[in-house]
């Protein structure tokens, strides 16, 4: 895994489609959703974490474009 593109399809697996319309809200929603599927127990760290790491870090580059 290694970019949003593909934590999106991810999600898409079980049928979790985000589009809110601006990017960073996206990936907030996105986190919020990964978090729920392995506290369920419906992806393994494995998964989980790289997909994790993608979105904090795609988080960061939106905050520093908001800035300039």
């Amino acid at each position: 895994m290694r970019t949003l593109y593909n934590v999106q399809q991810l999600l898409k697996r079980f049928g979790i489609y985000v589009y809110i319309g601006k990017r960073i809200w996206d990936i907030e929603l996105m986190m919020v959703e990964l978090k729920k599927l392995h506290e369920n127990g419906l992806i393994e760290n494995d998964e989980y974490l790289p997909a994790l790491l993608i979105l904090k870090q795609e988080h960061r580059k939106e905050e520093e474009q908001s800035k300039e």
